[in-house]
């Protein structure tokens, strides 16, 4: 699924478009133990709990694609009678309407996550009729043809209110509050099918995580039956032990500049594209001699790569890139300029030492002071205009 898909979905979830017709729930202890179960009617709810379950699908389905939205796809083995996928095709044909396979399918996820403290499952079907679009791409709600029915979970962690002191109206005095477990917003869910080319594709599923650094290996593989694809943070480790091992002990500073530009520039043009970039093996490879690493330095790449990152993986662009930053470490100081700054940035050898030159205006500031800056003496102004 692409930005422009999700975001379709996404807006389903408000009172005025909702498609949802079922809704059912489970609540867990840190036990993993179940303490309540419930299914029902979605549009039966009191308003204010409707507004209250929107937000959470709504941000079940939000933040990166590639860093907190994962496109995965079904191994052919879990399409089969018994497999993960053909369990969800047959929740999804229930509409949640037979509580056996509901209560099995809250069961697998219990025995599956790992999180220390009570939660909520919720697992909702909706039907979405699907509006055909004009050659102009608006929309045409008589001219649907498409039914995407899907179910979508959430979980939810489920945490004690902070102890405190609150007003009573009644009595008219400050008193202990009474601490209550309040639903928090969504850790991890996914959605089934996917939603590929404004149709169902029921070989993929759209996975989400708060925490991209937590993709919950062991739910990932019995729920959904998938291999945990690389997280965003793995990524780009994996992208900086290519480019090290590419460029061995000469890793030149002008050569590593050339990448964090070429590679931020692929990502600006790319990002009116819906679809996030991919950077596949020839793709990474391509990026680094187009970046000044030499042609010997690549020989053994391809095997690097399939080591580091895996067989048939691609890397996204925007987990190995930093647009916004552009950070040198040395010796315990710390220099951090702009991308457009870059240039003024530049490696010298003064005095026998390697070092980093910053040029610098008459604007310096120290800790928020204003400081004169350096002035050039008489004779460096001979020597810089005998040099010119």
């Amino acid at each position: 699924m692409n930005k422009k898909e999700i975001l379709e979905i996404r807006r389903q979830f408000k009172e005025s478009k909702s498609t949802i017709s079922r809704i059912c729930c489970c609540y867990v202890n840190h036990e993993k133990e179940k303490i309540m179960e419930s299914s029902g009617m979605f549009l039966t709810l009191p308003e204010e709990e409707l507004f209250k379950y929107f937000d959470i699908f709504r941000r079940t389905l939000s933040g990166t694609l590639g860093k907190n939205m994962l496109n995965m796809e079904f191994p052919r083995e879990q399409e089969a009678p018994g497999g993960t996928q053909h369990f969800l095709m047959q929740l999804r044909e229930s509409r949640l309407e037979d509580e056996t396979l509901v209560s099995e399918f809250f069961d697998q996820v219990i025995s599956s996550y790992s999180y220390p403290e009570n939660y909520l499952i919720l697992l909702i079907y909706a039907a979405y009729d699907v509006p055909g679009k004009s050659t102009d791409s608006l929309e045409m709600f008589d001219a649907s043809d498409t039914v995407y029915s899907h179910i979508l979970c959430s979980i939810c962690p489920v945490n004690l209110t902070k102890p405190g002191l609150c007003y009573n109206a009644d009595s008219n005095a400050l008193q202990n509050r009474i601490r209550d477990w309040v639903v928090d917003n969504p850790m991890n869910g996914f959605l089934f099918p996917a939603f590929n080319d404004r149709n169902t594709d029921i070989h993929g599923v759209l996975y989400y995580t708060a925490k991209p650094e937590e993709l919950q290996d062991d739910f990932i593989e019995k729920i959904l039956g998938s291999v945990t694809p690389l997280s965003a943070g793995t990524q780009k480790e994996t992208f900086h032990e290519l480019v090290e091992t590419a460029l061995g002990e000469n890793c030149d500073y002008e050569v590593l500049k050339t990448i964090h530009e070429n590679l931020n520039e692929m990502v600006e043009n790319n990002k009116e594209n819906p679809d996030p970039l991919e950077l596949s093996q020839p793709d990474v490879r391509r990026l680094l001699e187009t970046s000044g690493v030499p042609e010997e330095n690549l020989t053994n790449f391809d095997e690097h790569f399939r080591r580091a990152a895996g067989e048939n993986t691609s890397l996204l662009a925007s987990n190995i890139s930093e647009p916004r930053k552009f950070q040198i470490e040395s010796s315990g100081i710390t220099i951090k300029a702009a991308p457009e700054y870059i240039d003024l940035i530049e490696t010298r050898i003064i005095d026998g030492r390697p070092c980093l030159v910053i040029a610098v205006d008459d604007h310096v500031e120290l800790n928020g002071v204003m400081v004169r800056t350096l002035s050039m003496s008489e004779q460096d102004r001979d020597n810089r205009d005998s040099n010119e």
